[in-house]
């Protein structure tokens, strides 16, 4: 990981430790090239977790918007999430 992208988590993780009491509910929001193995794996690792997923093609077909709302135990369980699936190709978080 870079430094660039290790600030940036460490940033996420004191925001999300001073303006959320954990656990908690979290909206993930991720934008993957529109390709169904892509789409599962996202899917596949929030599985056993509750999570609400919601998928959203765009307009050309070209992109997948994947929402997943779910309870997690502290900013450290989000910011492993994030950092879990940031091995998918093309993937966006937001």
């Amino acid at each position: 990981m870079d430094q660039k992208t290790e600030d940036f988590y460490k940033r996420l993780k004191e925001e999300l430790i001073n303006s959320t009491i954990w656990p908690a509910e979290y909206l993930f929001k991720f934008i993957v090239p529109s390709d169904n193995h892509k789409i599962a794996v996202i899917e596949n690792s929030f599985d056993n977790m509750g999570a609400v997923i919601k998928t959203s093609t765009s307009k050309n077909g070209k992109y997948t918007s994947v929402s997943v709302n779910t309870t997690m135990k502290s900013a450290q369980s989000v910011i492993d999430k994030y950092q879990e699936l940031s091995s998918i190709e093309g993937i966006i978080s937001l």
